[in-house]
């Protein structure tokens, strides 16, 4: 017979700071509201609240399940709306409905049918991990939410090696990217390199290497507490303001740092490093060496397609 709650008891979540409560009360009343809703046959929070790191600033992050005979009627910004008054309510870039309520907490809500959504939390492991799944599942009418989330509570960590020679190759080829952008004169967009793709990809190796690798697919999350002094500094010179000076030293500063794990990474793990082309991108970034460092047109159709 179907049941409303999990077949367990539920685990309490660790105590929140204070300043987190809101987000509790809100997730109290999302278990209510959809507890009372017949079409909703499960609610599986993720995010910072299930990891034990909410605060004031944290979102309210939740997939529905809704039974399949009702998803396709199901309308999301209503059932969401009766937790509180929303100043926005969209769905986003990633097809995931995006709201603001009425206190300014932000809040994404998957609306999936319940049968193809459950078996897809299968296919999540190495990306999201619930290190208390009975505290993340609010709601379970099967036993089977509760099931598949447990599957995901041992965190694995990323393989060293074969990640690390990822990394690697992926800093060399984002870089010598950068360099050719820069060449052209295009700081904005040398600039948004540096701090969208290179940085993560330089963070996660630095974390694979300090052994922190807690907040990897969210590498620069809680950065100054993870990562020694030394590191934070570090990535700090990667980072400047957008004028072509400054994008110029961050990017050689990145590029060295970047060259230094992955030389720490080959004696640890003995990844490859493609010492020549390393030097080559070094003297592309170097000043005056996008004209001469470059071994193709800098307005080669290759390069436009690029990011």
């Amino acid at each position: 017979m179907p049941h409303t709650r999990p077949t367990h008891a539920r685990t309490a979540p660790a105590p929140l700071p204070a300043d987190a409560l809101p987000l509790d009360r809100r997730i109290e009343s999302l278990r209510a509201t959809a507890e009372a809703d017949p079409r909703v046959e499960g609610v599986l929070l993720y995010g910072s609240w299930t990891l034990g790191e909410a605060d004031a600033h944290s979102d309210l992050d939740a997939c529905l399940y809704v039974r399949e005979e009702d998803v396709d009627a199901f309308d999301g910004r209503e059932f969401v709306e009766r937790l509180a008054p929303l100043k926005l309510a969209y769905t986003n870039m990633y097809g995931i409905l995006a709201v603001v309520f009425d206190d300014l907490m932000r809040g994404e809500f998957h609306v999936e049918p319940t049968g193809p959504g459950i078996a897809e939390i299968a296919t999540w492991r190495g990306q999201v991990h619930f290190p208390r799944p009975e505290a993340a599942v609010l709601l379970d009418r099967t036993g089977r939410l509760t099931a598949a989330a447990r599957e995901l509570a041992a965190f694995t960590p990323p393989e060293p090696v074969i990640t690390a020679q990822q990394l690697t190759d992926e800093l060399a080829n984002w870089t010598l990217m950068l360099a050719h952008v820069q060449a052209r004169g295009e700081h904005a967009r040398a600039h948004n390199l540096l701090h969208a793709v290179i940085a993560p990809l330089q963070l996660k190796l630095c974390r694979l290497l300090r052994g922190s690798t807690a907040h990897w697919l969210t590498p620069s999350r809680a950065l100054e507490a993870d990562l020694p002094g030394a590191d934070v500094e570090r990535y700090a010179t990667t980072t400047g303001p957008l004028t072509s000076e400054a994008v110029r030293t961050a990017a050689a500063n990145s590029w060295e740092w970047s060259r230094e794990l992955a030389a720490e990474a080959a004696d640890r793990w003995g990844t490859r490093l493609p010492l020549g082309l390393h030097e080559e991108i070094a003297g592309a970034l170097a000043p005056g060496g996008g004209g001469d460092g470059l071994s193709s047109p800098l307005g080669s159709p290759a390069m436009e397609c690029g990011p």
